[in-house]
């Protein structure tokens, strides 16, 4: 009996060490399972944290991403969306390879299990039942013996005693042989019961116990193999995933060793070149002579020399303002003596007009207070500032620098150059279906298409007025800027033209033709000073060079000397712009030639005359 308790606490042991190594198994597994779910949340994390700093659709920063800096930037973000993609790789990887199969395997380790014990109790209960028997069977036996012994002493006393009857010692005789033969029944019986026990016994303990032992060994065996394969694939689904992030990461450091800080200077300069040029020296002023105006109204010949009668302020290098100084400040001390020019018929004074001069009858002040007063004075360019503040400019872009708004011309050219295709290929397509409904007529009604197509007729009609318009925008800008393959030149004239009808809250601060921004349209005129002597303005024997065209763009009667008559709708041609008093120079024909408002017409300056 002490052998079945100590066999019976060895598979107790088995049992709960068996149990142990799956609590093991299932909290290895509950281990990768939440590696997996941090794999995945990171990768998550690293996505999102790239599309947080991807550069937003049409917006202004994804025109930033142009400078090799951000590009690198931008490749390093999509390197960690490719670097989040491999770590989801690992987490899928785990939870197929790992997780799945330990799970599969833990509820078959679990059923095999308790069919090991399952088998060892039943052995156990079996070779428990045939000692049982043997117990029983030997009892019965011993018990049978000693009720033969006894039958066999009172057999004998009886025997013994004279005074029984011969019919007590004979049934007494009968009861001995009766015992002694129960007795050797339960002899046999015994004898037969323990060799099948001792039997039952040798197969129990060196047959089927062990077997049911090496079975468990075996599953317990397969266990810690199958944790320590898992741990091993654990180890490779990394490593198969770092060649891929060792690219990505390669990927980093290419993109950030091809940052070319040079290229990004110079997409700065160009981004934001302006197209004006230094301003010249400022003269000496000799306040030792008074100044001196000499001005003639008696011919057309005299009015050459107007704005041209100043004192000796520039010399051969005429001189031209920065973009923002207040020119109106200087020129208002070399207004014309000429009467001031009657403002468009549109406006209502002569300050409303874009380019209409200021009074010449203002009372002028010395020289020195006007150029301290421009120097401590703020330029006002209002439409600019609205333009960085998102706010809606004009539709030439005339508010912005010369260089800017050639940029922007041909970008917004393009554009439509774009949308033109694009409503050319879908004629093309409506024409094409058109023919088939027309040779098929089941397939569709060929007169369905015909408004879609007069449509996009309309369209392209439109939108090619639309490039010329800014094509003559963008021939106009071109032509007053200088040659990007030469040196800047100073240009000498003013080219002035603006729509008259879409004067808007940036008439003051548009940028000169010349590249500069002045506060009031009216003051857009360069400081021309005579390259000769004094005398030399009224030498008129050889006529004036055309230095441009203009058109009309009001009806003028010329009735006072010196001025000209011209009909709306005139193209007639410039030999003089303005000098800031309002008024420009201007032909018919050989002999008939004269001022009339700046205002009134539209200037159009050659290129070649503006760079002599």
């Amino acid at each position: 009996f002490f052998f079945f308790d100590s066999l019976q606490d060895q598979f107790d042991n088995l049992e709960k060490h068996t149990q142990w190594g799956i609590d093991v198994l299932e909290k290895y597994i509950k281990f990768v399972k939440e590696r997996t779910e941090i794999e995945l949340s990171y990768a998550k994390q690293l996505r999102n944290l790239s599309k947080k700093y991807q550069p937003k659709k049409n917006s202004k920063e994804e025109e930033e991403y142009r400078y090799t800096s951000t590009r690198a930037f931008l490749a390093t973000l999509n390197e960690m969306n490719d670097y989040a993609g491999q770590h989801e790789v690992i987490s899928e990887n785990m939870t197929s390879l790992i997780t799945g199969e330990l799970t599969r395997y833990v509820q078959e380790l679990k059923q095999e299990r308790k069919s090991h014990f399952h088998d060892g109790r039943k052995a156990q209960q079996h070779i428990e039942t045939c000692w049982k028997q043997l117990e029983a069977s030997k009892r019965r036996f011993e018990r049978d013996c000693k009720e033969a012994d006894r039958a066999q002493q009172y057999f004998e006393k009886m025997d013994a005693d004279i005074n029984v009857t011969k019919a007590d010692v004979e049934k007494a005789r009968q009861q001995a042989q009766l015992r002694h033969q129960m007795a050797e029944d339960s002899k046999a019986e015994y004898s037969s019961t323990l060799q099948k026990f001792n039997s039952e016994q040798h197969e129990h303990y060196y047959t089927h116990i062990p077997n049911i032992f090496l079975k468990i060994q075996e599953m317990e065996e397969r266990r810690i193999v199958r944790v320590g394969e898992s741990m091993k694939t654990f180890a490779e689904v990394d490593r198969q995933v770092i060649p891929i992030i060792g690219k990505c990461l390669d990927e980093i450091t290419k993109a950030a060793e091809s940052v070319d800080h040079k290229n990004d200077s110079q997409m700065v300069i160009e981004a934001f070149k302006s197209g004006f040029e230094p301003p010249g020296d400022i003269e000496f002023e000799d306040f030792t002579q008074p100044m001196k105006r000499t001005v003639s109204e008696s011919s057309l010949s005299n009015s050459r020399g107007d704005g041209k009668s100043e004192p000796k302020f520039g010399s051969k290098s005429k001189g031209k303002l920065w973009p923002f100084i207040k020119k109106n400040k200087l020129m208002s001390l070399l207004t014309s003596p000429h009467q001031p020019p009657p403002p468009p018929p549109a406006s209502a004074s002569p300050s409303a007009v874009p380019n209409g001069p200021q009074s010449p009858k203002q009372q002028k002040e010395p020289l020195s207070h006007r150029f301290n007063e421009f120097m401590t004075s703020k330029p006002k360019i209002h439409c600019f500032r609205s333009l960085k503040r998102g706010g809606a400019g004009p539709e030439d872009f005339s508010n912005l620098p010369p260089e800017q708004r050639r940029k922007k011309l041909q970008q917004k050219v393009d554009e439509l150059n774009r949308d033109i295709q694009k409503e050319m290929d879908q004629r093309d397509a409506l024409t094409k279906m058109k023919d088939v409904y027309i040779k098929n007529p089941q397939m569709g009604d060929a007169a369905s298409v015909d408004h879609r197509l007069a449509e996009l007729g309309q369209n392209i009609e439109k939108l090619r007025l639309e490039v010329q318009k800014f094509e003559g925008w963008l021939a106009e800008v071109e032509g007053r800027l200088p040659a990007r393959t030469e040196q800047p030149r100073r240009q000498s004239g003013v080219y002035e033209a603006q729509n008259p009808s879409g004067v808007n809250s940036c008439a003051q601060d548009r940028e000169s033709p010349d590249g500069s921004y002045t506060e009031e349209q009216s003051q857009e005129t360069e400081m021309k000073v005579p390259a000769t002597d004094f005398d030399d303005e009224f030498d008129d024997e050889e006529p004036l060079p055309t230095i441009g065209t203009c058109k009309a763009l009001y009806t003028f009667e010329g009735q006072n000397e010196g001025t000209i008559s011209v009909a709306e709708g005139e193209m007639l041609y410039v030999i003089e712009e303005d000098k800031g008093d309002g008024w420009t120079r201007i032909r018919r024909n050989e002999d008939e030639e004269g001022y009339v408002p700046t205002s009134y017409v539209e200037v159009y300056l050659d290129k070649n005359a503006k760079g002599a």
